[in-house]
């Protein structure tokens, strides 16, 4: 079993080029960063981790800026997104974007998706929540098609385009993995439509996590890669999930200066 992060990288904690040598240097296989391209002031929107959202969701950085600094420090670490709002992203720049990201990191790239939870957020950018989830999986096979095709085109619902060159072609073969975000009814339906692999969050529908990736690896027929998101920093927590068969794990990182990261990731360190 792996060992990440998963953080906020924001203009207020550590920078990302600082956080991703100090990952590689004590064991850490990869770094998962949130995205939020902004907050509406006005939201009805519940957050849910709790009643009042955090500072650093509004103060996130690019995703790929972050992961691309990270990846020029680092030889080893696998540098994803986690989540990329795929429902707010154009997906021929999204295509472009993760593959150079996966090509100036020799191949280390990973695109973990959802379709969000902020729907005044999402209107911003012309997307109806209502059918968002129709939506993530068009974009995410158009990407696909635009990373693995020469002359790529796509003709969906909501994704349209006839065939283009889209370049840089990822490193890795055939692209990098797509993992899916969520563990609601129908994820597992997305999980085997259009992703590579589940990503859910701890404790947010995961009760039975041993049942529900013995379901999903017997629905695939094959061993479906499992990341889960937010894992208490406990001994105990990390062995109940590599008895239940998680691929990899990821520590939340609290969004400090760099004093104050480096002391966290000395003692999470201690858990590899």
């Amino acid at each position: 079993m792996k060992f990440g992060v998963s953080t906020f990288v924001t203009d207020e904690g550590i920078g990302p080029a600082a956080l991703g040598r100090a990952l590689e240097e004590r064991g850490f296989a990869s770094l998962f960063v949130a995205e939020h391209t902004h907050i509406p002031v006005k939201r009805e929107s519940p957050w849910p981790g709790g009643a009042e959202l955090p500072r650093v969701y509004y103060r996130t950085l690019d995703p790929f800026v972050a992961l691309t600094a990270a990846a020029v420090v680092t030889e080893r670490l696998e540098v994803g997104t986690g989540i990329a709002l795929i429902v707010q992203r154009d997906p021929i720049v999204l295509a472009k974007e993760v593959a150079s990201l996966d090509l100036v990191s020799g191949g280390r790239a990973v695109m973990g998706v959802g379709a969000g939870w902020n729907r005044e957020e999402m209107r911003n950018h012309g997307t109806d929540p209502r059918t968002r989830m129709r939506l993530l999986n068009e974009r995410v096979l158009a990407v696909k098609a635009l990373w693995t095709e020469d002359e790529a085109e796509f003709h969906g619902e909501f994704v349209d385009f006839d065939p283009v060159f889209s370049y840089p072609k990822p490193v890795r073969d055939p692209h990098p993995p797509v993992l899916i975000g969520g563990s609601g009814p129908t994820t597992f339906d997305r999980v085997l439509a259009v992703g590579d692999g589940w990503m859910p969050i701890y404790g947010r529908g995961t009760e039975d996590l041993a049942g529900q990736i013995a379901e999903l690896r017997g629905r695939a027929g094959h061993r479906v890669p499992v990341t889960v998101f937010a894992v208490p920093p406990k001994a105990e927590v990390i062995a109940e999930l590599d008895e239940a068969g998680v691929d990899q794990i990821l520590f939340t990182l609290k969004t400090e200066p760099e004093a104050e990261t480096l002391r966290t990731l000395d003692s999470l360190a201690g858990l590899l």
